[in-house]
């Protein structure tokens, strides 16, 4: 998949494109359903596919420290989009100039001009450019002998409509089946380990500290998962306990993802660790000594285990 970043790697396209717009957060079941209409009509036409994004997140760049918290980070966005078959991924960097952009002009310059869309897939709820006046209206007023137009559904799960904020929600609540219905996939961060306060080690716990790339996180407490990773050219995958969050025990200021693998004691230092989320343990807290912390976690380790007992039984 070509990967493009910003407007002035736009001015050499020699192809026109099949293309969608969106943040894609999740890449979720909805997203799914855009991305395969776009992949059918670039095959119909002969050209390739595109997905264009923003980053920062719009609601990061409004937000600051308010916005919700990410479901991906853009490297597993952009995984999950390569994986899915589409040719080319543009980034364009949400900044004052972008958000004072003009719908009308975003549409002549960006997706006609420079991308050269000839054919548009878009959500049926699909707001852009300045106060996001743009929608699919607009968009069809533009097309004429531009490019044609097609409106995506909304995907239905039980009823609901399936978005970012629904399984936010869901996360939210630890309701992680629930969650996976509605992306398609089961709830997952992916990061490269890195070096921590080694306080694992101390009580005899190491853990894996994962980059997680994200201001927040959408998932708090402790959680059985189960990681997967490449090393020696090889793949592993071992069942583990997760904690996500601020660790309040330690006086921690930042989000945290931190995992013990569960019979394995790999070196992970450098390594990109995948982090599948498979069932809630408890919820985070604050524990009034280490030794306390320490006993703690031999029962979330005995739960884990039971838990692992139960799904692979």
């Amino acid at each position: 998949m070509q990967l493009i970043r910003g407007l002035i790697n736009l001015k050499h396209q020699k192809q026109a494109c099949v293309a969608t717009i969106g943040n894609f957060d999740g890449v979720h079941s909805g997203h799914r359903a855009i991305v395969d209409r776009v992949l059918a009509k670039a095959k119909l036409l002969g050209l390739p596919s595109c997905v264009l994004l923003f980053e920062p997140h719009p609601k990061e760049f409004f937000m600051k420290e308010q916005c919700p918290p990410r479901l991906a980070c853009f490297k597993e966005k952009y995984q999950r989009l390569k994986k899915l078959g589409i040719d080319k991924l543009v980034v364009l960097q949400f900044n004052q100039p972008l958000r004072e952009m003009e719908a009308e002009k975003f549409v002549h310059q960006v997706l006609i001009d420079k991308l050269q869309v000839k054919h548009l897939v878009v959500g049926d709820d699909f707001h852009f450019g300045h106060r996001r006046k743009g929608n699919f209206q607009l968009l069809e007023q533009l097309s004429t002998n531009q490019y044609t137009l097609e409106p995506t559904p909304s995907v239905l799960v039980d009823g609901q409509r399936v978005s970012s904020t629904l399984i936010r929600e869901a996360l939210a609540n630890q309701a992680l089946d629930l969650a996976e219905s509605y992306l398609g996939h089961r709830f997952s961060m992916t990061g490269r380990v890195g070096y921590g306060e080694q306080l694992g080690r101390q009580i005899k716990f190491p853990t894996a500290n994962v980059a997680i790339k994200r201001r927040k996180l959408p998932v708090s407490g402790v959680y059985l998962v189960k990681c997967h990773w490449q090393q020696g050219g090889k793949k592993y995958s071992a069942w583990g306990a997760a904690n996500c969050g601020k660790r309040p025990t330690v006086n921690g200021l930042d989000y945290r993802l931190e995992v013990h693998l569960l019979g394995v004691s790999p070196e992970l230092y450098g390594i990109e660790l995948a982090v599948d989320f498979y069932a809630p343990i408890r919820a985070e807290k604050k524990f009034e000594s280490l030794d306390a912390l320490k006993a703690q976690i031999n029962k979330d380790i005995e739960q884990a285990e039971l838990l692992i007992e139960k799904i692979e039984s």
